[in-house]
């Protein structure tokens, strides 16, 4: 038996019960790899799946995307163990399936697809590895799909966030020709100070920052409609806009577009949603991040800023603990 948080319904209008449970440690076959968790996150996506946030979701569920771990068990077609994973340290996360429609890691032991095993590099602790995972994969996925390139100026809004934070990395790594931030936090340092007349400080800074230009990416990870306005207005001829979050409450989600600017700078806008990403698209998302990390392009957080939560905690230390600036990640022994 393993220990392993666990969402359930009693009723389809009800919403779903979290707790600590004893379950079966699920057999390994030839597709799915036997996966004994070190550490697994607590990503926001998470604790919205347990306040029943994600309508895809079925019941039982063990919750969970991020981990880190090592491979024990993966057949082959004949049933015998196969040796080039067994004891190999890996890490990763589900994209659309982990925690929603599969099991996922928030358990002693997770099956995990074997096209998605990666292995963990060297440049990274087991820790860390934990958090990698949605941020940096939902960030490379953005700057993918607006098609960056190494002469591309990029701006990044909630530059200081775990996606925005990576997004900025990625950039770099990829050899943007400049890497604009902006945030609310004056620590980071930003190009941009998201307080006050937002939208009047974009348009100010943006003109004498890029030489008048515009910026040819906008990565907007903060989903404010008057930032996504003022943001659009400074894209360059052809630029993308790629974004991953929306206004939260009950305010408009409508977005006012002047479509003559739009079509004259040929702008493009692109969702960028990590829960459609096929296990195929986040094994080759992890494989590139795997590479940056090998060459000391991207880095995680630093062990220090994460606050560490034992699995028997994980309820009330982790998913229930008021919000905190530190990533929660479940220590599972």
């Amino acid at each position: 038996m393993m220990k392993a948080l666990q969402l359930s319904k009693e009723l389809e209008a009800s919403l779903p019960t979290l707790s600590l449970v004893n379950l079966p440690i699920p057999t390994s076959t030839t597709s799915l790899a036997l996966v004994k968790i070190k550490y697994s996150c607590i990503n926001p996506s998470d604790r919205f799946n347990s306040i029943g946030g994600f309508p895809n979701t079925t019941f039982p569920r063990i919750p969970g995307r991020d981990y880190s771990g090592t491979v024990i068990d993966l057949k082959d077609k004949s049933g015998a163990m196969r040796s080039k994973w067994i004891g190999k340290t890996v890490y990763g996360t589900g994209g659309a399936e982990f925690g929603f429609k599969m099991d996922g890691p928030h358990a002693q032991y997770c099956l995990i697809p074997e096209n998605m095993l990666i292995e963990k590099p060297d440049t990274i602790s087991l820790l860390q590895a934990a958090t990698v995972g949605v941020p940096f994969t939902t960030a490379l996925r953005c700057l993918t799909r607006a098609r960056t390139k190494p002469e591309d100026v990029i701006l990044v809004l909630g530059a200081g966030g775990a996606v925005g934070s990576s997004a900025v990395q990625v950039a770099q790594a990829i050899g943007c020709k400049r890497v604009l931030t902006a945030t609310r936090n004056k620590d980071d340092n930003p190009d941009i100070m998201l307080e006050g007349d937002i939208a009047a400080e974009i348009q100010s800074k943006i003109p004498s920052l890029t030489n008048n230009m515009g910026v040819n990416v906008v990565i907007d990870t903060i989903g404010n409609l008057n930032i996504m306005n003022a943001a659009i207005q400074a894209l360059a001829v052809k630029g993308r806009y790629a974004w991953i979050a929306a206004p939260r409450g009950e305010g408009s989600t409508k977005l006012g577009l002047d479509i003559f600017e739009a079509y004259r700078k040929e702008i493009e806008l692109v969702g960028c949603n990590s829960g459609l990403a096929t296990t195929g698209d986040t094994a080759e998302e992890m494989q590139i991040l795997t590479r940056f990390f090998e060459q000391n392009l991207i880095h995680p957080r630093s062990e220090s800023s994460m606050n560490v939560v034992d699995l028997d905690d994980a309820v009330e230390k982790g998913y229930r603990a008021s919000s905190s600036e530190k990533q929660t990640v479940l220590r599972i022994d």
